[in-house]
């Protein structure tokens, strides 16, 4: 029992935290979104994924934004299991979609992680070699 529930915490390691780790995944520009959560990726040379929550006032009141942010690191620490290792990920609500229930969340997560895991593969690897990444 205690490997299943150390698998499905949520320690502070797994946390953005300073303003310096959110701006370089807002840096990295590199997103995926949906009609219920928009997700922000850049690699993090770490062999586990990190969550970094932006809930902004359009979204409601601090008891909403609480709300959001509490579900965010549910869904997180559930499907962390299924999240693409190495990647530091920002997720953002989309305010006009209603409060999303937990299964939804879960999701849309993985999907969404795993797509710009793909574009920050795909930008790091073929386009640096051939020159195409140069702006």
């Amino acid at each position: 029992m205690s490997e299943a529930s150390q698998r499905l915490t949520f320690p502070a390691h797994l946390r953005l935290k300073s303003p310096a780790e959110f701006k370089a995944v807002y840096d990295r520009k590199k997103s995926a979104s949906d009609e219920v959560l928009i997700v922000y990726a850049a690699e993090n040379g770490q062999l586990h994924p990190r969550l970094g929550v932006s809930v902004s006032r359009k979204v409601g009141n601090a008891v909403v934004r609480n709300r959001y942010k509490r579900l965010f690191r549910e869904a997180f620490r559930l499907t962390r299991p299924e999240l693409p290792p190495g990647v530091d990920l920002i997720l953002i609500p989309r305010p006009q979609a209603g409060e999303p229930t937990l299964d939804r969340l879960k999701v849309s997560l993985v999907k969404l992680a795993h797509q710009a895991a793909k574009k920050l593969a795909r930008r790091a690897s073929p386009g640096r070699q051939s020159g195409e990444g140069s702006t």
